[in-house]
């Protein structure tokens, strides 16, 4: 079941606004036989009533009420990014030219935008040039290059995402209700989620669902942090930002993580202890990508410890297993999360160096919209999530990986 009819949805709302279908009829310019045939329409696709009808009126069901929520929702997501287009926009615009309007958005080209909705494209073209016509400007600049979406073509593609989202989670809902599975989840996995938290929590969670489609996608956070904020992506996990990037965010600490240096168990130095930084400055380095908070991190270390800005010979690279088959081909060293790197310290593959530094802690935990609500399933990975966090809390040194000194 898909919610694609934008107006069917209005009235939905406005039955239960007014607690009269008459009335609701008025409110929609539309007849009574046409309302009681839109909630008949969405009862098939809802899985059940949405209204117990009597000679006393119209009574919500529990399946109503949650369609109504997520509804609500979504409307005043949708609407308040019409605004600047139309005042009439959010009663005439369809689902269709929202898809297209998406489409296109991130396409910058009508004929890529129609082949990935496997429309025509002068479908795709006329549903944006309607909605063009609505707003009295164009949504988008046409150049030799492309079409470019205009600030408010941006803005209204983003409130129609978000809105999509809340139906997808009405769907998810609806069928919770009923003892089914539906939607799905997308985690943003930052490197050190992938390699500590998730593993764990996703082996947990689905032992609890076995059948709930789970989407790990991975990437720069800049590129993830818009995607949670388009409602593409539910969650991001890994670590956080001081100070936070935007303010329609949320971000949840859960536990600390601190920076190591690391080396080959063959490595001249790894046997060393207490180096002092500048014996190293010259090594070939491994180190985190620009712009992430490890990255940062290591920056100040080399400034501040070496005198200098930045190795003369450096790799950039957010991976793990890139940075340990790197270390033990040859006289690298690498900068990476205590936490990332726990499981190639555990089996003896890489080595941390004694620096005579102590790297501060860095928070990691969950980021998430600020007026996300879960769905059941979604609140039961958190709380996976959560739990393997506390976890990582256990480990002596909060989330630090012990010494060679500390272990022997």
């Amino acid at each position: 079941m898909t919610f694609t009819n934008l107006r069917h949805l209005r009235v939905l709302l406005a039955v239960e606004d007014t607690g009269s279908l008459t009335l609701a009829a008025g409110c929609c310019n539309v007849s009574q036989p046409a309302v009681t045939q839109s909630l008949a329409k969405l009862e098939t696709l809802a899985g059940g009533p949405l209204y117990l009808r009597s000679n006393k009126g119209v009574f919500i069901t529990e399946r109503g009420q949650l369609l109504v929520r997520r509804v609500r929702r979504a409307f005043a997501l949708l609407d308040q990014g019409l605004e600047g287009v139309s005042p009439r926009a959010g009663q005439i615009v369809s689902f269709s030219q929202l898809t297209a309007l998406i489409a296109v958005c991130d396409a910058e080209n009508f004929t890529l935008a129609a082949r990935r909705l496997g429309r025509a494209q002068p479908t795709v073209h006329r549903a944006v040039t309607q909605l063009e016509q609505e707003a009295g400007r164009d949504l988008f600049n046409r150049t030799p290059y492309g079409v470019v979406p205009t600030r408010s073509c941006q803005v209204v593609a983003r409130a129609a995402l978000l809105a999509f989202a809340e139906l997808d989670q009405a769907r998810a809902e609806l069928a919770e209700l009923d003892g089914r599975e539906a939607g799905r989840i997308v985690i943003g996995a930052l490197p050190l989620a992938r390699s500590v938290m998730l593993p764990q929590a996703l082996t947990r969670f689905r032992r609890r669902r076995p059948r709930l489609p789970v989407i790990v996608n991975d990437g720069p956070y800049k590129d993830m942090l818009g995607a949670l904020r388009r409602g593409q992506i539910d969650v991001i996990v890994g670590a956080l930002r001081d100070p936070a990037p935007v303010d329609d965010i949320v971000q949840e600490p859960l536990f600390e993580d601190r920076l190591l240096v690391l080396a080959a168990p063959d490595h001249p130095m790894a046997d060393e202890r207490s180096i002092d930084p500048a014996l190293i400055a010259d090594s070939q380095w491994v180190v985190p990508r620009a712009g992430s908070p490890a990255r940062a991190q290591f920056d100040i270390f080399f400034a501040t410890a070496t005198g200098r800005d930045s190795p003369a010979s450096m790799i950039e690279a957010g991976s793990i297993l890139l940075m340990r088959e790197l270390l033990r081909s040859g006289d690298f060293l690498g900068c990476i999360s205590g936490w990332q790197a726990e499981a190639e310290i555990t089996k003896g593959l890489l080595v941390p160096l004694e620096i005579e530094w102590d790297f501060p802690g860095r928070p990691i935990g969950l980021t998430h919209r600020l007026d996300w609500r879960p769905t059941a399933a979604q609140a039961e990975l958190l709380q996976e999530l959560r739990d393997a966090a506390t976890g990582a809390k256990a480990i002596p040194g909060s989330g630090r990986p012990q010494s060679r000194t500390a272990r022997s």
